[in-house]
């Protein structure tokens, strides 16, 4: 029982055994095309200058008033950016650009199917069909500033010229991952209360036209049940003029778009210039248990802090053209395909469907068609790209000067693949760290002003300033070894507003844990839980370690499961890593590591003594899984993140819920009987 009683690390500390990767360098070229390459924006984006530094971000946009307050911060610590200043979104991101770019392409739209024509909307279109729309939604529809309407949307063009059109009335809205069921469609319709739906009634997905439409009438029906009725389901056509659903209209209710719009030809709405701090839209987080959480974006802070990062740190120019291959259902979308780039004039794709359809090849076949020179997407993409397809960068003609990676930690394996073979070894990366509640990036390298580091996510972007505390909220320093609570010392425009109609949940999950005074108004008492863990290395690059809730605690040791699924990835056969806790009536909690191979390697008992093994090297036998197991695939959801609720689960004995939802859940079946259920 001895083991048991060694503790090294309290609740909120995390003990740190890797050793730091080796810096590389941008390039020359690069850093003589970059936007920021003045090292002196940290000092003017420095604490002592806050918060007259973002001044920087919202003159990036063109205001109709001017603010009065920078930073209000009466109603602590909802916090209120350029108040006093009248903006709109849509204007900014569509008709400012008309008078110099209007035959510029603003969206290029790619069909899942490689035998249909990519779409080129230049602003010019673009400008029309959200205007048109616009007038549809006003005048058929009945919004107004200030309504709520949802969107139910796959990834289509059609998907930021609604976003936009509402932006333009200033209508709220709350888009829903494409993937998500009507059942998730209905909960965020309630909370809410939107009285229209917007949809589409069919897209391709790994080569399958999917029927959108039922979920929308499985949507409008449970959202009555609970007390929210829905007047208008405004339906998109995927082919227009042609019904691609099975499922019925219902009269009076439901109608297409296209058939409607007609009479809105020519129409011209002028945008309403929105207060700053009125909300542009909700982004709901899908927590697995739990309401959803209704983060509130405003209009003019967001729009400043999505522009401003999208410069700066993404490198955007107008004339580059820019992949973002996450989903605008996700905030990264949201931020970096629509408002951001858009904002700046730049030329956005938008993919329809897979990155692995028809073949591993289609990225980089997308980035050649379409000359794309930034490449922005997550890990989890970049892993299963590396996994089913290693070598197919090298065969297609693209050069990438920038790539972004998002969403979760990148193991420094699966970094080295992506600047390797898909960066070609030229392009600058940027790790970056932040939120749906965020709005934009809050840690990453500036790729012309600093070194990359495999696994890193950089410092704190210009006006960000992290801090890491232990449990009792002393600050853990850098080069400490430890790791604990990351949080945000200080407001930035990005940050959401509130938990629409939950400030309380508001202040409770995000900033009541380290308030240092919760009658004051100082923001300096406020500091942001970001809920995630991380350590910061002695030359201040954080590297984020997941969620605090995804700690493992091994006889009173706490480990990150990304620094063991790290070190699985460092054997050459492993394409995927998962770790999930499992209980273990002496040590606490265990590790169970799930992996998927790379093409051309099968299971072994020695192949899973090698991974058992490295891990020990890497980190220490006190990370010493419990049990390798070796899948064909990982459990993952719709947009290909790996499920590891349900490998929890299945470790543990317990049920795994249900999976229906996922985009393979026979193989949970498959792995349940490995497991020997």
């Amino acid at each position: 029982m001895a083991e048991k009683e060694i503790v090294e690390t309290s609740e909120a500390e995390i003990a740190v055994h890797w050793g730091e990767e080796e810096y590389y360098h941008p390039s020359t070229e690069f850093i003589a095309q970059a936007n920021m390459a003045d090292p002196a924006v940290f000092d003017r984006f420095s604490l002592e200058n806050f918060p007259n530094c973002f001044k920087e971000y919202a003159d990036l946009l063109d205001w109709y008033e001017y603010w009065d307050t920078i930073l209000d911060t009466s109603d602590a610590p909802c916090w209120k950016w350029f108040s006093g200043g009248k903006v709109n979104a849509s204007y900014n991101c569509v008709d400012r650009h008309l008078a110099k770019n209007k035959n510029k392409t603003a969206i290029h739209f790619v069909p899942e199917l490689e035998e249909e024509k990519i779409e080129h909307i230049t602003f010019q279109e673009l400008y029309v069909r959200v205007n048109e729309f616009a007038a549809l939604l006003r005048d058929f529809a009945g919004l107004k500033a200030g309504d709520r309407v949802t969107l139910h949307m796959p990834m289509s063009a059609e998907l930021p010229i609604t976003m936009l059109a509402c932006a333009r009335l200033g209508v709220i809205h709350s888009e829903v991952f494409g993937g998500f069921s009507g059942r998730a469609s209905a909960d965020r319709i309630v909370d809410s209360q939107s009285r229209v739906l917007i949809i589409m009634d069919s897209y391709y997905r790994a080569g399958n036209l999917l029927n959108h439409k039922e979920n929308a009438d499985i949507a409008v029906d449970l959202a009555e049940k609970d007390g929210q009725k829905v007047d208008k389901v405004l339906v998109w056509q995927r082919y227009p003029g042609k019904a691609s659903s099975p499922t019925p209209m219902v009269e009076g209710r439901d109608y297409f778009v296209n058939d409607v719009l007609k009479d809105f030809y020519g129409r011209r709405i002028e945008p309403v210039p929105m207060p700053a701090e009125d909300p542009l839209f909700l982004m709901y987080t899908s927590g697995t248990t739990g309401k959803p959480k209704g983060c509130q974006h405003s209009t003019g802070g967001y729009l400043a802090y999505a522009a401003g990062t999208s410069k700066y740190v993404q490198d955007i120019h107008p004339e580059d053209v820019y992949w973002c291959m996450a989903d605008i259902g996700w905030i990264t979308g949201h931020s970096y395909i629509v408002y951001g780039p858009l904002a700046l004039c730049a030329s956005t794709v938008i993919y329809e469907g897979v990155p692995n359809y028809p073949d591993p090849g289609r990225p980089w076949r997308i980035a050649q068609e379409l000359d794309v020179n930034i490449f922005h997407t997550a890990p989890t993409a970049i892993r299963a790209l590396r996994k089913i397809g290693p070598d197919e960068p090298a065969k297609y003609n693209y050069k990438f000067k920038h790539m972004t990676t998002v969403g979760e930690p990148i193991e420094p394996e699966v970094w080295k693949w992506y600047y390797n073979a898909v960066g070609k070894g030229q392009a600058a990366i940027v790790d970056t760290w932040w939120q749906t509640e965020t709005g934009g990036f809050l840690c990453s390298t500036l790729p012309a002003l600093a070194p990359m580091k495999p696994g890193s996510a950089g410092k704190g972007v210009p006006g960000i300033h992290p801090i890491i505390y232990d449990d009792e909220g002393k600050e853990i320093p850098s080069g400490a070894g430890k790791a604990g609570n990351i949080c945000i010392q200080n407001p930035w425009p990005g940050g959401f507003q509130t938990i629409w109609g939950d400030r309380d949940r508001f202040v409770d999950t995000y900033y009541a844990r380290y308030c240092k005074d919760p009658n004051s108004k100082d923001w300096r008492d406020w500091p942001y839980m970001t809920g995630d863990a991380a350590v910061e290395a002695a030359d201040g690059y954080y590297r984020i370690l997941g969620r605090i809730d995804d700690v493992i605690n091994v006889s009173g040791h706490r480990l990150g499961t990304k620094e063991i699924e790290s070190a699985a990835l460092v054997v050459e056969e492993v394409a995927e890593a998962a770790v999930v806790p499992v209980a273990h009536e002496i040590k606490g909690k265990e590790p169970d590591l799930f992996v998927s191979l790379k093409p051309g390697y099968d299971a072994s008992p020695e192949l899973e003594k090698k991974i058992s093994d490295t891990i020990s090297t890497e980190i220490g036998k006190i990370a010493k899984p419990r049990h390798v197991w070796i899948v064909k695939d990982m459990p993952k959801t719709r947009s290909g993140k790996i499920m590891r609720r349900v490998l929890g689960a299945i470790s543990n004995n317990k049920d795994v819920g249900d999976v229906t939802t996922l985009a393979n859940p026979e193989i949970v079946e498959e792995i349940k009987q490995m497991a020997g259920q």
